[in-house]
């Protein structure tokens, strides 16, 4: 099973470079690092432009039975504890669309395309006892953290987490024919800017403790 993982930056997946061949060193000035003959690491760039490129791009080259997005994220939902893992369900390009005064159109409603795509493989089919809670998610240009802007788009959207990669991952994905999945780790919760509540290290260290879990899961397939 030839399997592709996309981080957004080195830094998310920090042990899967250490974790790589002797030729991974190399091969991060491109931003790719090979982690076995059947798995692979696509280092993307931030944002969701610079996602849909690098992954688009990559796809269009190389067949993938799987492609796993593994990241960081900031959760509007309490009930998720920093450093808590998450499988993402549902992920929508919260800015695509209009502002119509007060209102916001969404490109669904003006009727130029889609902002909400889903991952078409679930997490336990290839990892059963990973037992991970399922969320629903935004990709924005501008994480939150004013708080009149944070009520308005969860009155809107009703999300749980935001990234600035998710959905347009799940898109390239959608595009290309191949199943996917979008796990993250909750490093913030969406609040007026505040560093010193920020929890990245935590976030950082479990994602990549429970990457090199799934890989071992992932081997066992056929």
């Amino acid at each position: 099973m030839r399997i592709l993982f996309v981080a957004a930056t080195e830094f998310e997946v920090e042990s899967l470079f250490r974790s790589g061949d002797k030729g991974a060193k190399s091969q991060e000035k491109t931003h790719f690092s090979r982690l076995s003959p059947h798995h692979s690491l696509l280092i993307t760039g931030v944002g969701m432009v610079a996602t849909a490129y690098a992954l688009g791009r990559e796809l269009a080259k190389n067949q993938y039975d799987l492609v796993i997005n593994l990241g960081i994220a900031g959760s509007f939902d309490r009930s998720i504890a920093l450093g808590d893992m998450v499988e993402i369900t549902e992920d929508t390009l919260a800015e695509l669309g209009a502002e119509d005064d007060e209102a916001f159109l969404p490109i669904t409603q003006m009727g130029f395309g889609e902002s909400t795509f889903k991952a078409t493989e679930s997490l336990s089919n290839v990892y059963k006892t990973a037992n991970l809670k399922q969320a629903t998610a935004i990709t924005v240009n501008t994480v939150h953290g004013n708080e009149a802007s944070i009520k308005k788009v969860q009155v809107r959207l009703n999300a749980q987490v935001e990234s600035m990669e998710g959905a347009a991952f799940f898109y390239a994905c959608r595009e290309a024919g191949v199943p996917c999945i979008q796990i993250r780790a909750v490093s913030n919760y969406v609040e007026k800017r505040n560093r010193d509540n920020w929890q990245i290290g935590l976030a950082v260290k479990n994602l990549n403790t429970f990457a090199a879990a799934l890989i071992v899961e992932l081997q066992k397939l056929p």
